[in-house]
Parts: structure tokens; sequence; C-alpha cells
């Protein structure tokens, strides 16, 4: 059985920018390619979305998510490779958007590096 999540056209488009535009430009350029292709293909998404942090019912903080397609959260990055705190930052915004699939996409090694992240089923 094939099962999609949601994550295969995301990734698919991730691939796509990266064997275009390869590895060192800034995050923000990656983040308008993935936005010019989304378009391209047809996809829902939202870009820059606001998130309230709350802190025991009151917002403290307010964030900004790179995407959400569909029910997907979709973090970007470019660096020399992903980490823990890259991780812990995927999943805040999985809780603060109430979504439970999130990836997290880096454009910055010389290798397309991606990590996809479910949270609380």
């Amino acid at each position: 059985m094939d099962f999609d999540d949601g994550t295969r056209e995301i990734i698919n488009v991730f691939y796509e920018v990266y064997n275009k535009l390869g590895f060192g430009f800034l995050e923000a350029v990656y983040e308008e390619a993935m936005a010019l292709e989304f378009k391209r293909r047809g996809v829902d998404f939202g870009r820059q979305v606001g998130i309230d942090v709350l802190y025991k019912g009151e917002k403290c903080k307010d964030y900004v998510v790179d995407f959400i397609v569909g029910d997907v959260v979709v973090e970007i990055k470019a660096k020399s490779c992903l980490s823990r705190v890259d991780d812990a930052q995927l999943i805040n915004y999985l809780k603060g958007t109430g979504k439970q699939i999130g990836l997290l996409l880096n454009f910055g090694g010389e290798e397309p590096e991606f990590k996809r992240r479910v949270f609380g089923l």
C-alpha cells in the first residue's frame, strides 16, 4: 500500500529547487524558489504563517513558520547540517499550530537533507 501523508509533493518540490539552485544561497532564496515552485504546481500553501506561543493559556510570543502546506508544517534551513535545535524548533511549531506532521528541509549542504517529524499522534 502506498501511503502519502501530504509530504510527497513538498519533498518533490524541495528536490526540484535543490537540483536547480544547489547549495550556498541564503535561506530566503530557497524560500522564494519553493513558493514559486508550489505556485507552478498548483499547490495550496501559506507562507510566513504566524503562530502564537501560549504560556498557561496566555500569548507570550508569536513566531513565523516558513510554510504550511495542507496539514504539513515546513521549515527551511540553509546550513551545513541540521541540529537538535532545528528539530526542537520544528516540534515546537507543530505544537503551536496543532499540526501533526512537519518537514525540516535543509538546502545548505552538498547533499539535500530533510527530516520528517510527527508530533502528537
